[in-house]
């Protein structure tokens, strides 16, 4: 059975992502990286109130106002993505896993290589909020 994530795309008026650099220790996947926050649903746990954990044991923060935006199938797991929005400073937030914080345009992005695959979770965020063309 694939394991289960939950992941968060936080936005802010701008337009941006918060993004963080993963850690680099040896062994850890996706090393040195910048990433989603998120992480595993555990046993018995909602991804509802995975994101809600993780955000609050990650940056510090309760998040209340997220809504799911699409649940993805990789190949070695099924993630649940959140959005929300989401105006704090990153410098104001409390990392505790990783080694900083920032927010990133989407041009910024597109030029990234993001762990565990979330590349193509930003551009479909991305793509979904770019005005609809009449037909």
């Amino acid at each position: 059975m694939k394991k289960r994530g939950a992941t968060i795309l936080l936005y802010n008026g701008e337009g941006s992502l918060l993004l963080f650099l993963r850690d680099d220790k040896p062994g850890l996947p996706c090393a040195n990286m910048w990433d989603l926050p998120g992480g595993h649903v555990e046993a018995g746990e909602t991804p509802d109130d995975c994101i809600v954990r993780e955000m609050r044991e990650e940056l510090g923060v309760d998040i209340k106002n997220s809504v799911l935006f699409r649940i993805y199938e990789f190949d070695d797991r099924t993630d649940h993505v959140f959005s929300a929005p989401f105006s704090r400073d990153a410098g104001d937030l409390k990392l505790t896993e990783g080694q900083a914080l920032g927010w990133f345009t989407e041009s910024e992005i597109e030029g990234m290589e993001l762990a565990f695959g979330f590349n193509r979770v930003t551009n479909d965020f991305f793509a979904s909020r770019l005005p609809k063309k009449p037909a």
